[in-house]
């Protein structure tokens, strides 16, 4: 197993505030309906009046790279993985199939398991593998279903409604079918990685699962904390994110029988990526209007999920304090909140942090040969970040 600790921040420390957790769910009595567009007429008074699309949508005039593009040298996989994916969940129960459609038809560009045949083809190719076997093919749709499950089970607990422009699973069939849904998959996905038949992946990928619901504690046991650290941020993404997309990288390695070296690069690779991916979408958050995230802006702040950008404008701004631990119960709190957060500088220090991560992910690639597939890996890297320049 990797070492799974960053400088300054151990991970196994899991601490759990139950008073936090009974706390977190007192939602304020406040309507957000029209202030997320009062949130944009924020945004633009600050400058940001042209966000970058997120990487889930099409279309982005600013970027130069093209994420259809970074994938086209595995676009066979991945039409191949979709086709299995609706097969696998849908076999069972016409209420699933129709879910299913629902779920993987919702948009998005499959980046984990993308990142599962990138990393898998280009291990592949140091070991002298001239196809990628089974073992990675199933791979990635085990990780796409943990990582569709562990939405499914967001959007319930959150009570999202919507989800990439779409209805989420529950507001259509019910919160019932939602969970049911979500079980079946990690259920299968479970089935799925015990047949692969590999000890270390099953540990992996069994830590990820537990990492989701560790991560949905600790974000539960501190919304609304103006004291939560940097630290903690970190290690809440990691579980929430990060955890998933290093297991990802280095399950693929492994099933390619490379050097444990090489496995761990590919580790530390997926684990800057997922920080950079998920510190750009906490910015993104703030930068971006409703339509382009594919859910209401500033949702995180809202509900007192205090991301990256407002850990930093903390330290610059007391009064933010004052407003956040009234958990915006006065009209017109959520927008000067946003307001303080866009001037203090919190969202430029928070892309300083997406970069740190993303050069760390750049320099883990060095294990690898120069080849289509790295390309790719770098370009996820710089794609990522274009969508905040």
């Amino acid at each position: 197993m990797c070492s799974l600790t960053f400088p300054c921040l151990d991970l196994t420390k899991r601490s759990f505030d139950a008073a936090g957790l009974l706390r977190s769910y007192r939602r304020p009595e406040i309507s957000f309906s029209g202030t997320y567009r009062r949130a944009e007429s924020v945004r633009l008074a600050v400058g940001i009046s042209a966000p970058v699309e997120g990487l889930v949508a099409t279309g982005d005039r600013k970027s130069t790279i093209s994420v259809s593009d970074l994938l086209s040298v595995i676009a066979d996989d991945l039409q191949n993985l979709n086709k299995n994916l609706k097969s696998i969940i849908g076999a069972d129960n016409p209420v699933l199939a129709s879910a299913a459609e629902q779920i993987f038809g919702a948009g998005g560009k499959r980046l984990r398991p993308a990142l599962v045949f990138l990393a898998s083809r280009a291990t592949a190719e140091i070991a002298g593998l001239k196809e990628l076997t089974t073992k990675h093919r199933r791979l990635a749709e085990i990780i796409e279903m943990i990582h569709t499950a562990s939405l499914i089970h967001d959007d319930v607990l959150d009570d999202s409604g919507i989800r990439r422009g779409k209805k989420t699973i529950h507001q259509i069939y019910g919160s019932r079918v939602a969970v049911l849904a979500g079980d079946f998959m990690f259920a299968h996905s479970s089935w799925y990685l015990a047949n692969l038949e590999n000890l270390d992946v099953i540990k992996l990928i069994s830590q990820v699962i537990k990492d989701f619901a560790s991560g949905e504690i600790k974000q539960a046991s501190s919304l609304f904390d103006c004291d939560i650290s940097l630290e903690d941020y970190l290690l809440k993404s990691y579980y929430k994110t990060a955890s998933l997309v290093a297991a990802s990288t280095k399950s693929a390695a492994i099933f390619s029988g490379v050097s444990s070296s090489i496995c761990e690069q590919m580790y530390e690779y997926g684990k800057n990526l997922g920080l950079s991916f998920q510190v750009v979408d906490d910015i993104l958050d703030f930068t971006q209007s409703s339509e382009q995230l594919g859910k209401p802006a500033a949702s995180d702040l809202a509900k007192g999920n205090l991301t990256a950008p407002v850990i930093f404008a903390l330290e610059k701004e007391p009064k933010l304090r004052d407003i956040i631990d009234s958990e915006f119960s006065e009209e017109g709190s959520l927008e000067a909140a946003i307001e303080m957060v866009l001037k203090s500088g919190g969202v430029d220090r928070a892309q300083a942090l997406a970069k740190e991560k993303a050069e760390l992910a750049f320099q883990n690639l060095s294990c690898l040969p120069h080849s289509h597939y790295r390309s790719s890996l770098e370009g996820i890297v710089k794609y990522n970040l274009e969508r905040i320049d």
